[in-house]
């Protein structure tokens, strides 16, 4: 668990071949060709949505003003794009316990962390993954795993820009539910670089 790669792609990176960066890493660990990745990156503009029966949280889903992405991924709606960090831990979980629950509990006491070092009082809130600001909801975490390694991940909003589409969807299913970026919640000015920096940071600390 020594050999953690951290990789940040610059540009935008479409949803579908992030999901396919994500399949090939998977493929790769498993052969023995690659050892545990941490992808940091930004999408172009997407909705995304678990294959559920009931995709209510997309609301008008042929009106949203971007496209919408149906994913192996658990849980309702959500939107992912420029001025959002998105995390994809590619790790394998056989040596640390088959644990998904600490493996989801570790990417938010990553990210709570670097909230603070970033001027931002984050936590969680019971019963509900993530991390909020109070009742306002600063990142999204979702994960799942083949053959216990593990993909997908989380995306926290970094900049006022992330926000406005997230109106039209109920985020996450969550009805009543506001978003919020570091930009605005923090006490010092914090940008897309400050936040990758610190993020990775966090996050080698608690997998290496």
């Amino acid at each position: 668990m020594d050999n953690l790669n951290t990789r940040l792609i610059h540009g935008l990176v479409s949803y579908s071949d992030g999901l396919e960066l994500q399949n090939r890493t998977v493929a790769n660990i498993l052969a023995g060709q690659e050892t545990d990745t941490i992808f940091l990156l930004e999408h172009e503009p997407v909705y995304t949505i678990g294959r559920l029966r009931d995709q209510s949280s997309l609301q008008s889903a042929a009106s949203l003003p971007h496209p919408v992405f149906e994913t192996n991924r658990g849980g309702q709606a959500t939107y992912h794009g420029p001025g959002q960090l998105v995390g994809y831990p590619i790790l394998d979980l056989n040596p640390r316990g088959r644990d998904l629950h600490l493996h989801l509990r570790l990417i938010e006491d990553a990210l709570i962390a670097a909230c603070a070092d970033l001027g931002v009082g984050a936590g969680r809130r019971d019963g509900m993954t993530g991390v909020w600001v109070e009742d306002r909801k600063l990142a999204s975490i979702g994960v799942g795993v083949r053959k216990w390694i593990s993909m997908h991940g989380f995306a926290i909003n970094v900049t006022r820009e992330s926000l406005p589409p997230f109106l039209s969807i109920t985020p996450c299913g969550l009805a009543g539910v506001s978003m919020t970026c570091l930009e605005a919640e923090s006490s010092v000015p914090v940008t897309m670089t400050d936040a990758t920096g610190m993020i990775a940071k966090h996050l080698r600390s608690r997998f290496t």
